[in-house]
């Protein structure tokens, strides 16, 4: 009889939240995805969702579709797909930076968070859940 197969170990990975912010002036943003990255798993990922009834609430001229367009495209890039555009084709620690970089357009990202995992890609599920899902 073989022994067990030990826990794989828990790596370090990074993620954020991604917001939506509609009027900057007003300082509202509601979260619409997550993006995840763990160098040694070799994985990036994001996940995203749009809640419209909110959008529209905190800012009714805002287009719900360019928005939507917005968060399928930087799942795009984390996925590295070729729809995504060039960023997409980056590395996978650039395209994470990239995701998370400041930016003045309406999906901003929040704060960059550390932990530690054995299944990114639950991990990112999970941070979903907990941060993203109403």
């Amino acid at each position: 009889m073989s022994a067990p197969e030990a826990p794989a170990k828990r790596a370090p990975f990074q993620y954020a939240a991604l917001r939506i912010v509609p009027r900057v002036e007003r300082g509202e943003a509601v979260n619409a995805g997550v993006v995840l990255f763990c160098r040694p798993l070799r994985f990036l990922g994001a996940r995203t969702q749009l809640d419209t009834a909110l959008l529209r609430a905190l800012s009714p001229d805002c287009e719900p579709t360019a928005v939507a367009t917005l968060l399928t495209t930087m799942e795009r890039i984390a996925a590295g797909d070729e729809r995504g555009g060039p960023i997409a084709q980056l590395p996978a620690s650039e395209r994470f930076h990239w995701l998370v970089a400041p930016a003045s357009t309406i999906v901003q990202p929040g704060p960059v968070h550390t932990g530690l995992t054995r299944d990114p890609e639950g991990e990112l599920a999970r941070l979903f859940v907990r941060l993203v899902e109403r």
